[in-house]
């Protein structure tokens, strides 16, 4: 099962967690393989200028069982351009996409979101605007929640803040791989308490079809 990750310039390194997470869910499904997806493949700047080299570029890209959209800093130009846009759509027409912390704007922009739940990112350092608030304020056809996650039930999940990104990791494996591989993988990462926490103190909403 391929997961895919998608980075650009500009993405906090944090976001990264995605990649953490499924690489210490191989220890307990070998079956996961993970690749990094960009704008292009080659060498890309993170935010605070960590570089990490991308696998593939969007027009060489393989198909994958989910792509994960990460968020940061350079979302904005994202957000504009064609090019990943029109790669987030050709994921969601064949498969099962999802997106933490900003990469939700990123979405809200390819117009995968409208006419369903939603959400994204919500604390900042003021006067930094929250993209939760823009994200009500700019897309008028997606119902925003504050929400740990929103899953949709279509294969499209959406993720808040930093360090949330594990926690829709988790909850990507336990609904692609079963309940077992997420709860053994946060427990090997020792944190069942923190994502038990987190649901508890600021659930998910799951929508049923």
């Amino acid at each position: 099962m391929r997961f895919g990750i998608f980075i650009y310039d500009g993405v906090e390194p944090i976001d990264l967690a995605t990649f953490g997470v499924l690489s210490m869910a191989r220890r307990i499904a070998p079956e996961i393989e993970i690749c990094t997806i960009a704008p292009r493949a080659g060498s890309i700047v993170l935010a605070s200028g960590l570089k990490v080299i991308a696998d593939f570029g969007v027009d060489d890209a393989p198909a994958c069982n989910l792509v994960i959209v990460t968020g940061g800093p350079g979302w904005p130009a994202q957000a504009e351009a064609p090019a990943t846009l029109d790669y987030i759509r050709r994921v969601h027409a064949s498969g099962r996409i999802a997106s933490v912390c900003t990469g939700g704007m990123i979405l809200a922009a390819s117009g995968i979101l409208d006419g369903g739940a939603a959400t994204t990112k919500r604390e900042v350092v003021p006067p930094e605007r929250s993209p939760l608030e823009a994200m009500r304020a700019g897309y008028d056809a997606i119902d925003v929640c504050e929400a740990m996650l929103v899953d949709r039930g279509d294969g499209l999940v959406t993720g808040g803040g930093v360090t949330l990104c594990i926690d829709t990791t988790l909850h990507l494996l336990a609904t692609m791989l079963g309940p077992r591989v997420a709860n053994e993988t946060a427990r090997i990462m020792e944190y069942q308490r923190a994502w038990r926490a987190n649901r508890i103190e600021f659930p998910p909403v799951l929508v049923t079809r």
